[in-house]
């Protein structure tokens, strides 16, 4: 089964998924963007901010989920896979673009192969704009509070778009009351 964790920067997504390793230790944990060689590059490429076209920057990350699909997602097609953002957030975050082009795209760089379950976790304004005040921004963080919540927003509409399996979880909550409404999702 292929689950993806997502939720715009600062959701606690790595926290998450650094948890999950103790419990679901047979399975194969990655991320996108940066879960190969190539994607590792290309991740520095994109959050570093040399692309300088939105169009080119999303094309990193294509190439990232196209190379990622290949390695990772195909691979292990018979092992539980935690990825650290998928698909999703591709679509979400090239929201520069209309969605039916966008999800176009990324089902051509993942042959249609899309998580199973997806766990997003949801931050208020309040709290991003607290979690950003604590922390150096990428690129992508630069843009402020309202495009990440836009992002989030995006990231909602393709996850009922693609018709898949979710739960959406407060961010807010301790780490501990987010780790078991998760794994009980996994485990349903």
């Amino acid at each position: 089964m292929y689950i993806a964790i997502e939720g715009i920067d600062t959701a606690g997504k790595s926290t998450q998924y650094e948890l999950l390793k103790s419990i679901y230790t047979n399975a194969i944990f990655t991320k996108e963007p940066g879960g190969t060689p190539l994607g590792v590059k290309l991740r520095a490429m994109a959050l570093g901010g040399e692309a300088k076209s939105k169009l080119a920057e999303m094309f990193l990350f294509l190439a990232d989920r196209a190379e990622h699909t290949q390695e990772i997602i195909l691979k292990n097609k018979d092992r539980l896979i935690v990825s650290d953002r998928s698909l999703i957030s591709g679509i979400a975050y090239a929201k520069d673009f209309p969605m039916e082009m966008t999800l176009v795209l990324n089902l051509i760089a993942t042959s249609n192969n899309i998580p199973k379950k997806v766990i997003l976790l949801e931050l208020s304004k309040e709290e991003l704009i607290k979690r950003l005040s604590g922390k150096v921004n990428d690129s992508i963080e630069s843009r402020g509070v309202e495009y990440l919540l836009d992002i989030q927003q995006r990231m909602k509409q393709t996850i009922i778009k693609l018709g898949i399996d979710f739960k959406f979880i407060d961010a807010s909550l301790s780490i501990e009351q987010i780790h078991q409404e998760i794994k009980e999702f996994i485990d349903v």
